[in-house]
């Protein structure tokens, strides 16, 4: 029976989630599998990835062929290279310690360039986040000091004609009349009207 390592697809239309599981190469891709590895959530940044490595190894000892994206992720999360290694310990190569400690030093600095890559895209979100806050700011201050330009002449014009036509009605009317009030006034015309 050939043994497959690879992804079944999981999760709804638009937003895939996979689990990494090992399976005869002859069923289908979401039937019968042999044994789950692991997930793979491709939709966040970085890439979630949980791997079982001492199971992905075992079914790599024993002839398990990875497909191009399941190697491509075991080589990310080194269950390839732990793969290597222990061919090395199995010929005399290495002894089991040093291969522990080779796996190891490179766990540390695969995890370095990871939180580098985490931290980089943190920064780089937060700078997007403050200049578009700086477009807005600068788009809301240039909107303010054009409504507040449209204001003032307005302003002047309209304390102009209430200057023009209270001294106008003081000059023609008798003060009595200059006594009504605006509102009166809009009265009177619309029942003249």
């Amino acid at each position: 029976m050939p043994v497959k390592i690879r992804l079944q697809r999981h999760g709804k239309k638009g937003k895939p989630y996979f689990w990494i599981i090992a399976a005869d190469s002859r069923s289908k891709r979401d039937g019968k599998f042999l044994e789950k590895l692991g997930f793979y959530n491709p939709t966040t940044n970085p890439a979630q990835i949980d791997l079982n490595v001492d199971s992905a190894v075992k079914w790599l000892q024993n002839g398990a062929q990875p497909t191009d994206t399941a190697r491509a992720i075991l080589s990310y999360k080194g269950a390839l290279m732990k793969n290597h290694l222990a061919g090395g310990v199995r010929k005399g190569a290495l002894t089991e310690e040093q291969a522990e400690a080779k796996f190891n030093e490179w766990l540390e600095s695969k995890k370095g360039t990871i939180d580098h890559k985490k931290a980089t895209l943190t920064d780089a979100q937060q700078k997007a986040k403050a200049e578009a806050i700086a477009a807005e700011k600068a788009v809301s201050d240039k909107r303010a000091a054009e409504a507040a330009a449209a204001a003032a002449p307005a302003e002047e014009e309209a304390t102009e004609e209430v200057e023009a036509t209270a001294e106008t009605a003081t000059e023609e009317t008798p003060a009595a009349e200059a006594t009504e009030t605006p509102a009166e006034e809009v009265k009177e015309d619309k029942k003249e009207a």
